[in-house]
């Protein structure tokens, strides 16, 4: 079964060149938090290319740079200096245009949920259709329940999220992250609340994504368990990458 059943986001990618080398391609890229006596350095030269349809885990200690590098790769930072190209459009100088573009392409997902208290989990998946248009927005209960149901949720669609679990609201907040049928999905610890099994779910289901759709995945992850279905794992330490390799299978 394919993941999904037809595309509806044609009409907001026009805008953007075609990527021929990969969807992320990222070359001397430094970073720094603060100014003055008190700026720090977080990215060091840093020289990266992701292939289109990969799933490629970023690992290191906490303060290693990896969320630093995941936010400017997802145009949720201002790259100040080096060159940062998302499906083939520079983000180095930008405007919010073109960023915004670049945005209507990519699907996010983070470690907390953060989803509407208010809305149920249908509703919820809904609201990653928003950037897409009236006409997304028009048809969204199939592709929203579809989603809820490959993430193992289709008994909770109409559950507010006071009455899922933390490991069902995550599931709920991937489901919103890939109903848009995302170019990239950019995840930051998207298993750091699952149980086991549920988080092997979730990194299938973004494995399959590359496979059924080219889907490319970015995820930075300290879980152990899901390695194993990485196409490259990309290890940072102070800022600076230090070893890229294929998982141990």
């Amino acid at each position: 079964m394919k993941l999904f059943n037809k595309d509806i986001t044609q009409t907001s990618t026009a805008a953007l060149p075609a990527d021929q080398q990969g969807p992320i391609r990222i070359k001397g890229l430094n970073h720094w938090f603060g100014s003055g006596e008190a700026r720090k350095q977080a990215l060091f030269d840093i020289d990266l290319t992701i292939e289109r349809g990969s799933l490629v885990i970023l690992m290191g200690a906490s303060g290693s740079g990896k969320t630093t590098l995941l936010t400017l790769a997802g145009c949720l930072r201002d790259v100040q200096d080096g060159s940062v190209q998302l499906l083939g459009q520079e983000l180095n100088g930008a405007d919010e245009n073109v960023l915004v573009a670049c945005r209507r392409r990519l699907g996010f997902i983070f470690q907390a949920h953060n989803l509407h208290e208010s809305l149920t989990a249908m509703q919820n998946v809904r609201m990653g259709l928003d950037v897409h248009g009236p006409q997304a927005r028009k048809d969204w209960k199939a592709p929203a329940s579809h989603l809820l149901n490959l993430v193992g949720l289709g008994d909770r669609l109409d559950y507010l999220p006071g009455n899922l679990s933390g490991g069902q609201k995550q599931r709920v907040a991937v489901a919103r992250a890939l109903v848009g049928n995302p170019d990239v999905v950019f995840a930051d610890e998207p298993t750091a609340a699952l149980d086991k099994e549920s988080g092997h779910q979730v990194v299938s289901l973004l494995k399959r994504l590359g496979t059924e759709r080219n889907t490319t995945t970015l995820m930075v992850t300290h879980d152990n368990k899901v390695l194993e279905m990485a196409d490259r794992i990309i290890t940072m330490e102070e800022g600076r990458i230090v070893k890229d390799e294929l998982p141990h299978r």
